[in-house]
């Protein structure tokens, strides 16, 4: 289950974030998720209400998720095209040659503090 590895980085990252710029409370935090990141949300957020409690800055915070839609280039065709609903090959001219561009990241948003 990868999804404790991050929360706890992510608790981490929280903890010196709010020791870096005095904040005493942390409200809520907005992460992007990748659609193709494989990060299993409702687990992820029961990971979080269950780890925020042994961080006393998170402990009444909440936790937002935003889904970053998961797109692949094709070299060759030169053309971007959903990932999920096409995978590795290209809709358009059926090549393997292909690549993600986006939509398997963990990335902090926004972190709303006091």
């Amino acid at each position: 289950m990868h999804e404790m590895g991050i929360i706890i980085h992510l608790a981490k990252t929280l903890d010196q974030t709010a020791q870096e710029q005095n904040l005493t409370k942390i409200g809520s935090v907005t992460l992007q998720v990748g659609e193709v990141s494989g990060i299993v949300t409702d687990l992820f957020v029961e990971c979080w209400d269950y780890f925020k409690k042994k961080h006393e800055v998170l402990k009444d915070s909440v936790l937002k998720l935003e889904t970053i839609p998961a797109v692949t280039w094709c070299n060759n065709c030169k053309t971007n095209y959903e990932t999920v609903k096409y995978g590795k090959t290209c809709p358009h001219c059926g090549s393997g040659e292909t690549w993600l561009v986006k939509g398997n990241e963990c990335v902090i948003k926004e972190i709303e503090a006091e």
